[in-house]
Order: structure tokens, then sequence, then C-alpha cells
């Protein structure tokens, strides 16, 4: 899969936002959480999204497959290329990941939601 072809797809998915973060990571996000992010500046450009805890260990039998720097133990997975799979796992892979992320950020209450509560008086 080329950049291209995955900023598109990242873009389909409803309610996605893109931005760029720490300098060089293009993250995509969707309710203000990431699914999804491709570091511009890495030659091969590294993909890093969330992957379904059931399939993480199976991930990572594949050469160029490893767990994410910092989030591998939330099952984030990282390859080393966009290349590293073949382009119709990559989205099914995406789209997993969108689908996790999209879920728990529409079931956790927002930041600001949580500073409200912890404001009122007991």
């Amino acid at each position: 899969m080329n950049f291209d072809r995955l900023r598109a797809l990242c873009l389909s998915l409803p309610g996605t936002t893109e931005n760029l973060q720490w300098e060089e990571e293009l993250c995509f996000k969707v309710r203000g959480k990431i699914f999804a992010m491709v570091s511009l500046s890495s030659v091969p450009q590294r993909l890093v999204f969330k992957s379904d805890p059931e399939e993480f260990q199976e991930l990572l039998e594949h050469e160029g497959v490893s767990p994410a720097p910092y989030v591998g133990r939330y099952k984030w997975i990282m390859l080393d290329s966009l290349d590293v799979l073949p382009g119709r796992e990559v989205e099914s892979r995406i789209r997993k990941s969108y689908a996790m992320v999209a879920t728990k950020a529409k079931s956790s209450p927002s930041k600001a939601m949580k500073r409200k509560r912890k404001a009122r008086p007991a």
C-alpha cells in the first residue's frame, strides 16, 4: 500500500481528522483519538495502528512488524514500511483499528466532562 492510498482510506472513514503531531507523525483520529499514524520523516514510512488483541501475537510473527514504541503494551503495532503486509490486509487492519478506537472514544467521557465532574462539590 502506498501513502496516498493509505491516507485516502483513513480519511474515508466517518469522522476522521488528520493532524501533524510530534513534528513528524501524521495522525489519523476519530473523536480526538488516534487510530493510525504514519511517520513522515522515516524512509521507508512506518505505520502504527491499534491491533485486535487476539491477533497481536500473530502479527508479530511477520518480518518488519513489531510492537509500537511506547504503546505496544496496549496492542499497538508498528510496520517498518507500508508494504510489510499486503494492501488488503493493511486496509482490513486499519478499519479494525478505526472501529476499536471509535467505539472506545464514543463510550468514554471527554476530558472536559471529567474536569467538570471533578470540580463539582460533593
